[in-house]
């Protein structure tokens, strides 16, 4: 059972994970790619924008500019270099367990101009310590894990704010290019076989790998079909077209009792109007794209689409073999594509377009199964709880994993446009109520053989 590096399809092995300095300057490149998009995300409004809450559902972006500053010196200057603590007064109001989101903007907040001083501070004192930290002994600094945690984190909440942005009303405050097309969209395959067998899921190697993605094990899953792409927005239409929203029997009761609450008829952000489909997306209004992956349906829309298309959503272990196993050497790969890490040919990442690119598109980044867009455009649900591994350990601390598991909370995999690569590799777990629709969330679904 192995899921070290190995050589990619091109030829080439992927990156040297066990050499500190190749780390070091990962994590270098990681933080500053990190803090770029903070940048970004915080300047293109103003401070009121700033300062607003643009739904309870999410904290006011200055809350999360603060808050990755905190983390980052509660983790990198006090834990890792033993430093003393900055602003000791301000760690409790940027506790996300202590303060629910919907409350947030009745803290005492750091101003905006504050804030960004804060984080500019940390960051630079940040650099420092990693500049002059071995990335030997203690698990914390051990192949340079709390410095890619913390880029990790850092993405992660830039994808939070990514999500805030698409709330809030108002012009545009961002822009991106198109994504590419899909070059053989007509001619692919809409499933593809996954045969049955063991595989090895989760990871032992990848050194920034969060504590839910460890340890690897092997998993033996009985053959089944699944999407070759995720399920577009036109096959959606489809449903909602047939009165899936208005047919109880698709629907698992929680779901059914939701739609009829909020009286869904469609995902978020769409409404009909003269007779087309049409959508908001960061502050513009367009018509819904027909080849596109659905974007912001909840797990409950995804299970009930499925239902009515006669299929399932995938496990969470299918959804991973189908994503890493490559049949002819019996290993898991990092990546669909292979070892190496991801580029703009292999998967849309990082914020890079500021949407979905169309079903088909990337064919380099296909896995052996014949499955394409696994990493990027879309995060996708899985049919499984958020549970631990065999053998799972918490690590750095409890409630990064541990207090999610259970039924309450399902597997997404795979990220989105708004994901990092940093956070995304074919092992990573995302978490999420069913009912959420706000997030970058599609899915497609599986059948058995």
């Amino acid at each position: 059972m192995t899921d070290s590096p190995a050589p990619s399809p091109h030829g080439t092995r992927g990156p040297d994970l066990q050499d500190p300095e190749v780390l070091r300057e990962r994590a270098l490149a990681a933080l500053l790619t990190a803090r770029r998009r903070t940048t970004l995300l915080t300047d293109s409004v103003d401070d009121h924008e700033l300062t607003a809450q643009h739904s309870p559902l999410m904290s006011p972006l200055v809350w999360d500019l603060a808050h990755i500053g905190n983390q980052e010196e509660l983790w990198l200057l006090r834990g890792v270099a033993g430093r003393e603590a900055m602003r000791p007064e301000i760690d409790g109001l940027y506790d996300a367990f202590e303060h629910p989101r919907a409350t947030r903007p009745s803290l005492p907040l750091l101003a905006p101009a504050e804030a960004r001083s804060y984080a500019s501070e940390v960051r630079g004192r940040a650099l420092d310590v990693l500049e002059s930290t071995p990335l030997g002994g203690p698990a914390l600094v051990r192949s340079g894990f709390a410095f890619g945690m913390i880029a990790q984190h850092e993405q992660q909440h830039d994808e939070t704010m990514l999500i805030t942005h698409q709330l809030r009303s108002g012009p545009a405050a961002l822009s991106a290019p198109e994504p590419p097309h899909a070059t053989d969209a007509a001619t692919l395959a809409a499933e593809v076989m996954v045969p049955a067998g063991p595989f090895t899921m989760g990871t032992s190697t990848e050194p920034w790998a969060l504590d839910n993605e460890r340890p690897a094990h092997r998993r033996e899953v009985p053959g089944f079909f699944i999407d070759t792409a995720p399920v577009t927005c036109g096959a959606y239409r489809a449903f909602i077209e047939d009165g899936g929203y208005g047919e109880r029997s698709w629907w698992a009761p929680e779901g059914w009792a939701m739609v009829r609450e909020h009286e869904l008829t469609a995902p978020l952000f769409w409404h009909r109007d003269a007779g087309q489909w049409l959508r908001r997306r960061f502050g513009v209004t367009e018509p819904v794209p027909e080849d596109e992956p659905v974007l912001h349906v909840s797990w409950y829309e995804a299970d009930a689409y499925a239902r009515w298309a006669g299929r399932r959503l995938p496990s969470e272990a299918e959804w991973e073999k189908a994503a890493r196993h490559d049949p002819a050497s019996g290993r898991s790969r990092r990546y669909p594509w292979g070892d190496d890490d991801p580029a703009p040919v292999h998967a849309n990442l990082g914020q890079r377009h500021l949407r979905p690119a169309p079903a088909g598109a990337y064919p380099a980044g296909r896995s052996p199964s014949g499955a394409g867009q696994l990493i990027g455009d879309v995060w996708e649900w899985t049919s499984s709880d958020f549970l631990p591994y065999p053998g799972f350990a918490p690590f750095p601390y409890r409630e990064y994993s541990e207090v999610f598991f259970g039924p309450e909370h399902k597997v997404l995999r795979g990220g989105s446009f708004a994901v990092d690569a940093v956070a995304c590799r074919g092992t990573f777990r995302n978490w999420d109520l069913p009912v959420r629709r706000q997030i970058f969330s599609g899915f497609r679904t599986a059948r058995d053989l």
